[in-house]
């Protein structure tokens, strides 16, 4: 078995979508990055993050591991994210984990630091590996 701690994080911009997990958060900014810069999932220039996660969960297979769980929470001042995470967690299981084995939380970061002041998003994720 194998686990891995994730970390992203970006800033919040005015002019850009939102995006988390795959969905479009309804907001009056965005978050900075060369992709669509969801902090929730993996991304690579102007691709969409959910195609970046669905090419690693192949690597990972080819190599020969498949995921168990994944563990993950946002954490953003704003805008709310609850009403939101039922579908990510729908967007990120269409890579090919089982809705399952993903839980998504949302926290805000009680108003300190740049995250507190609304100035961007973070997230981490643990997820656990196991061999095929």
């Amino acid at each position: 078995m194998r686990i891995g701690i994730g970390y992203d994080s970006h800033r919040l911009v005015q002019g850009r979508k939102l995006v988390l997990g795959g969905v479009e958060v309804p907001f009056e900014k965005g978050l900075l990055g060369h992709s669509d810069a969801d902090v929730l999932c993996q991304e690579w220039k102007d691709a969409s993050s959910l195609d970046m996660l669905t090419e690693t969960i192949q690597l990972m297979n080819q190599s020969g591991f498949e995921i168990t769980w994944i563990d993950s929470v946002v954490i953003a001042e704003k805008p709310k994210l609850r009403p939101f995470i039922d579908q990510m967690k729908v967007n990120i299981s269409s890579s090919g984990i089982p809705a399952a084995s993903i839980n998504v939380k949302a926290k805000t970061n009680e108003g300190m630091g740049g995250v507190g002041r609304e100035e961007g998003i973070i997230a981490h994720a643990v997820c656990l590996l196991k061999p095929l």
